[in-house]
């Protein structure tokens, strides 16, 4: 791959630069201090559900090396650092007594981060809800809800203005559809009842969870969403095709944006669903409780996908990944699309099979913005795994990520050209990880992990990207090896 766009344009003074990760994926520490297990830690140690049999039990040992970590941070000029708090750290049953030892752990996190200039953005669910409430029903049932905005109150409450952005969720889309639907993520059910009923308590716990920061903070509290929208193409003009894609748009998107800030469901998911769902878990009141104003809507990009109509056409089980990334399994997570085919995308792909377009980047912020004009957007993460390979000269020439960046960001600076409110870009990730049910085979850092060391190494692209933070200016992909 080469880079398809110019390098040198500049950013704003003020477009906040950072990265992200997400506790279950770099934390490790899965047994101490009072963490109780999380959904992710029954699924992952469940055979035959994640590769290689990995967990995260060890991770990238984050929870003993925050302050390496921090300075690893400082050293390449972040400016914002976007964290996910484990649930089951802070309140092991996901209801009742918190956990003093682990709000002292974040809260010790994030006074390091202030103390280092990197602004906290902090994310209250990435994934890991409490076992305790899987067994009560998780997502499905609503109570989930109200007990996730009472951890969220207690959040608020503990670490109260020193949170630069509060984040209610990371992509629901994954924890309803993949956790529930197609079962590839935990909790690993295959459920389409409770996969729709997921959909809407996550929205619920949202709005409920927004509230509850507010009622603490105030309205000065930057309250946040993220989703990974996706960006689909009709593989043709023809009706059939463009009614597919307006099929995964319902499920994938609309289910999500709509309730969260226009306060009701598209009108076509439920024809769409009725062969499953009814929807009688939408009780009176709740849209009015969903829809909050939000200060900041997080987008996730990592690629788009083709679909087609066609009558009796497979749709699951041939391992073609769908716009999500995750290769289909037996069971599809695309509810109410059962005559729509994703259609394989042409290359270049990264290590997951995700074909690699910027410009569905530059039009997806485009469509958020057109719809919804005052309301800012920041991309939460956004980044590419590759198979990395230690050189000979101890480091890591990542060409290819870094011309993925390269090309991203530029695409983030043409929707700014073309009108687009953006705030900010977080690198997906900031340090090589446990990727869900890829354990340890995919990844996506900017920073290498020595998975038998724990030694940190900055890849190329971490250099690279620490000179577009210092610049605020894109520079060239073949300056990366020169950097040190």
């Amino acid at each position: 791959m080469t880079t398809s766009r110019p390098s040198g344009r500049q950013f704003p003074a003020d477009f906040l630069w950072g990265s992200a990760t997400a506790s279950y994926q770099i934390e490790g520490a899965v047994h101490e201090d009072g963490r109780a297990p999380s959904i992710w830690d029954t699924f992952s140690a469940t055979p035959g559900k994640v590769l290689g049999g990995d967990t995260g039990a060890v991770a990238a040992d984050h929870y003993h090396r925050v302050p390496q970590d921090i300075a690893l941070m400082q050293d390449l000029g972040l400016q914002a650092y976007r964290l996910s708090v484990a649930w089951p750290r802070i309140q092991p049953l996901g209801s009742g007594e918190f956990n003093q030892r682990g709000l002292d752990f974040y809260s010790d996190l994030i006074d390091r981060l202030v103390e280092a200039g990197i602004a906290p953005v902090v994310t209250l669910y990435h994934w890991d809800l409490p076992q305790a409430l899987e067994d009560e029903g998780g997502w499905a049932n609503r109570e989930t809800a109200y007990r996730f905005a009472d951890y969220a109150r207690k959040l608020a409450e503990v670490f109260g203005e020193r949170v630069t952005v509060w984040t209610t969720l990371n992509e629901p889309w994954c924890a309803a559809y993949l956790g529930y639907g197609s079962g590839v993520h935990a909790p690993g059910r295959t459920d389409p009842v409770a996969a729709l009923a997921a959909v809407h308590h996550l929205n619920l716990a949202h709005g409920l969870a927004a509230r509850a920061i507010r009622e603490v903070l105030g309205e000065a509290a930057q309250v946040s969403i993220t989703l990974n929208l996706h960006v689909t193409r009709a593989a043709s003009d023809a009706p059939d095709d463009v009614a597919a894609k307006a099929k995964v748009d319902t499920v994938a998107n609309e289910v999500f944006l709509q309730p969260l800030l226009e306060g009701h469901y598209p009108a076509a998911v439920f024809p769409q669903t009725a062969h499953i769902s009814d929807w009688s878990f939408v009780q009176d009141g709740d849209l009015e409780l969903i829809q909050v104003p939000i200060d900041l809507l997080g987008i996730n990009y990592y690629s788009t996908g083709r679909v087609r109509r066609l009558e009796g056409a497979p749709v699951v089980g041939d391992g073609t990944p769908g716009p999500d990334g995750h290769k289909s399994s037996e069971v599809s997570p695309w509810i109410g699309c059962d005559d729509v085919e994703f259609l394989p995308q042409p290359g270049p792909h990264t290590a997951m099979g995700w074909n690699i377009e910027p410009g569905g980047l530059t039009e997806l912020l485009l469509e958020m913005h057109d719809r919804y004009p005052t309301v800012p957007l920041a991309v939460t993460e956004n980044g590419a795994a590759f198979a990395d390979e230690v050189s000979a000269d101890g480091r890591v020439h990542d060409v290819a990520r870094v011309e993925y960046l390269h090309d991203h960001i530029d695409a983030v600076g043409s929707a700014m050209d073309a009108g687009a409110d953006v705030r900010g870009y977080f690198v997906w990730s900031l340090m090589d990880n446990f990727e869900w049910a890829y354990g340890y085979d995919r990844r996506f850092g900017i920073v290498r992990v020595d998975y038998d060391t724990l030694e940190r190494t900055p890849k190329d692209s971490a250099l690279w990207y620490r000179e577009l933070v210092r610049t605020g200016t894109i520079p060239p992909a073949e300056l990366a090896p020169t950097l040190s």
